[in-house]
């Protein structure tokens, strides 16, 4: 079975600490690399800064609010590059903002999900993210060249 490879974009620890929990109960084997602020997960993306052997995910998790660079600047830079474009990204984030919701879709992500707050409930979210992005959708071949 393929490794699936994931990019949590995330600086909530109780999050990251929840999302891990979720999909390490999955049946599908998958690698969750966490980056804590956005410009941590574009070094990753871009494979510079200590991360020049980072694997290319195959879906991003991308939370909104996050220091250094947000997540509407993160998801402008991965959409606007030729070699990363092609990767989904899943908004995944506590604003229900109209405003972030448009800016997150005239950037280009592929879809935007607000957390739940309930314990339970986020992780039947990032369930449904897994099942859908991972046994329905069928995602591009990347090139980890």
């Amino acid at each position: 079975m393929k490794s699936i490879r994931i990019l949590l974009v995330e600086d909530n620890e109780g999050d990251i600490v929840l999302t891990k929990e979720a999909f390490e109960e999955s049946k599908l084997t998958n690698k969750l690399v966490v980056a804590r602020n956005g410009k941590e997960a574009l070094d990753f993306l871009l494979k510079k800064n200590g991360y020049e052997n980072a694997e290319q995910p195959d879906l991003i998790l991308l939370d909104i609010n996050m220091p250094i660079k947000n997540g509407h600047q993160v998801l402008q830079e991965i959409k606007a590059d030729d070699v990363l474009r092609h990767i989904p990204v899943i908004v995944l984030t506590t604003s229900s903002s109209t405003t972030d919701v448009n800016k997150a879709y005239q950037n280009h992500a592929n879809c935007y999900i607000k957390k739940p707050v309930d314990m339970d409930e986020f992780m039947q979210a990032i369930t449904r993210i897994e099942q859908f992005w991972f046994d329905i959708v069928s995602l591009p071949q990347v090139n980890t060249n």
